[in-house]
């Protein structure tokens, strides 16, 4: 199952539409404007659900979708479901697609004028507005919540969503923008990452920290498999978990996740649709006897590939076999004040694939995440004028194995010894927005073996509001 959810808006050159603009005070000049349409739709389950996850719901409430041409702040949106603004959608985003990819259709076909959109917006109903929601499943005091596996419903609490939207910047588009010229037909993908995207308070209160991407698709021949085995058997892990993450370079070069999936009990697993473009595959698991597998890096794989067998290589070492841990702490301040804030950590590792260095996020498999999300908050252990959180990542000890990819099949290296990785802390409301370390808590090396714990340096977070 996917831990993402992918609102898909299609943007199809329209026809018979004609703009008429003023060139002049001696006369005028015509110009033939083809306008494009929307359709934005949802898909695929999460790796949160029940039983293995904590949920056996999660339902938004989605009241608009809009884009902009400008990335600045003050920027003017188009409106591509205007249909939503008198009856929200309310969607499950535990439930099960309608077909491989798609998983609910937000709103009917809108015009979009042809234009280089730099961001793009979802706007989720207020919960104080839950007698709006037809059929609301959240009851009558909350118009987005989580459904526990016992079958307890509560609210899930929003930040700013309801009011300026979930922002997607430049930076979460694939290629910077989404282009669509008169006369094309395109498809855009909204990937909206579930259960990183669920913040769990000291009070037992959940909130909605919204992780998401977006990127150029077609809604045909899009996906990327693969079937993972254990190296050693040829064979699926037995028992455990087995995490699968589709990742590209930022513009700093590290490898962000794109989406993220478990593969099945068969290790078959599956990213679709899949944004336009070239991805490193990042694979992990550990299985149900607790031994950790090293990650599988595998570079240079094309949208529409069938991947065939990814082998993981099962950890080994002198303090056991298990997957190796990372813990430390976040603290978060204004620069003079305390600040509680939502922080998301990534555990980063470097390895080669082929000639070429890489720094790729590892999927937190124990954790059923690609990254985790963190809230800092008072207490006795933090350090004067600010507010911290301590976290433990899963991790694999061992280096990763690494190959790039060939159709006539991906030949793999694993490098020698322990695994070194560096911790980023992201939280966009502090300036600046994030803080790495790649030391431990008494300055050395972040590096570690199979079934070890290694503390990290304090990830302090400023500028923070």
């Amino acid at each position: 199952m996917s831990n993402t959810k992918r609102w898909v808006a299609s943007a199809l050159a329209g026809a018979g539409f004609m703009a008429v603009v003023s060139a002049g005070c001696g006369g005028s000049n015509s110009t033939t404007v083809s306008p494009a349409t929307t359709t934005v739709t949802m898909s695929d389950p999460a790796t949160c659900a029940g039983p293995n996850g904590p949920f056996s719901h999660v339902y938004v409430t989605v009241k608009d979708v809009e884009a902009s041409t400008s990335g600045s702040a003050g920027a003017s949106f188009v409106d591509l479901t205007p249909n939503l603004a008198s009856s929200p959608m309310q969607i499950d985003l535990l439930g099960q697609s309608n077909n491989q990819c798609l998983l609910a259709t937000l709103g009917s076909t809108t015009e979009l004028q042809p234009g280089n959109y730099q961001q793009i917006r979802l706007i989720l109903e207020d919960n104080n507005s839950a007698a709006v929601v037809a059929g609301n499943q959240c009851g009558a005091t909350a118009a987005n919540c989580v459904v526990s596996n016992t079958g307890t419903v509560t609210a899930l609490q929003l930040s700013s969503q309801a009011q300026t939207g979930i922002k997607i910047p430049a930076g979460q588009i694939a290629g910077g923008q989404f282009v669509v010229a008169a006369g094309q037909t395109k498809d855009l993908n909204l990937d909206f990452n579930t259960c990183a995207s669920i913040v769990t308070e000291g009070n037992g209160a959940y909130r909605l920290k919204p992780v998401l991407h977006a990127g150029e698709i077609a809604t045909t021949a899009t996906s990327i498999n693969g079937t993972v085995v254990d190296q050693a058997t040829g064979k699926p892990l037995v028992g455990g978990n087995v995490m699968v993450a589709l990742e590209q370079k930022d513009s700093g070069g590290i490898g962000r996740v794109v989406m993220a999936t478990d593969a099945d009990t068969s290790g078959h697993f599956v990213f679709c649709p899949v944004p336009a473009g070239t991805y490193d595959v990042v694979a992990v698991g550990v299985n149900g006897s607790g031994v950790g597998y090293a990650a599988t890096v595998t570079g240079g794989v094309s949208v529409g590939t069938a991947m065939g067998n990814v082998p993981l290589v099962a950890e080994s070492g002198l303090q056991g076999s298990a997957l190796a841990t990372i813990t430390g702490s976040v603290t978060t301040t204004t620069g003079t004040a305390a600040v509680a804030e939502d922080v998301t950590l990534s555990a980063l590792q470097t390895a080669s694939v082929g000639a070429s260095p890489l720094t790729f996020t590892m999927p937190l498999v124990q954790q059923l995440s690609a990254t985790t999300n963190v809230t800092t908050a008072a207490g006795g252990t933090c350090p004067a004028n600010s507010d911290c959180a301590a976290y433990s990542l899963s991790v694999p000890g061992a280096a990763a194995n690494t190959g790039a990819f060939s159709a006539s099949g991906t030949s793999y290296t694993q490098a020698s010894g322990s695994a070194s990785y560096s911790v980023e802390a992201d939280a966009d409301t502090c300036s600046p927005a994030s803080a790495t370390t790649a030391n431990t808590s008494a300055n050395a090396a972040l590096t570690l073996g199979p079934g070890a714990t290694v503390q990290a340096a304090v990830l302090a977070l400023t500028g923070c509001q």
